[in-house]
């Protein structure tokens, strides 16, 4: 461990997220926010919870965090993802527990891109026969 702590850098989607985590007593700020504050939905705030809960480190860490891109979805994911790469660097023990429930794996799902000559990714215009 440095004297910053333990760092790792999560995605999801758009959304790129850097994680610190100290020894502490289990805050969470993000861009310099309370994670209560920052994130509306309850849903959210579940999802960066996940990793501390699965290691049973619940409280025993300080995290902060600055998150850019993509929206707070993406944003509750990069953070969930960076937070488990973090872990790693804590003990190795977790690999194993964060490993089988898929948080170490970056989910590189990204939005299509639009093609022309048509309305979206894959939707045509409507067709009109006469």
């Amino acid at each position: 461990m440095s004297d910053q702590g333990f760092y790792a850098t999560g995605k999801r989607k758009n959304a790129i997220a850097r994680v610190r985590l100290k020894p502490g007593t289990g805050r969470i700020l993000v861009n310099g926010k309370a994670i209560d504050e920052y994130f509306g939905r309850q849903t959210s705030r579940m999802i960066v919870m996940q990793p501390f809960e699965l290691t049973q480190t619940l409280g025993r860490f300080d995290t902060v965090a600055r998150v850019h891109g993509g929206g707070m979805s993406g944003q509750a994911g990069a953070l969930k993802h960076g937070i488990s790469k973090a872990l790693l660097e804590v003990d190795a023990a977790h690999r194993s527990v964060l490993k089988s429930a898929g948080f170490l794996t970056r989910d590189a799902r990204i939005k299509e891109r639009k093609k022309y000559g048509r309305r979206g990714a894959r939707a045509s215009f409507q067709f009109s026969k006469r």
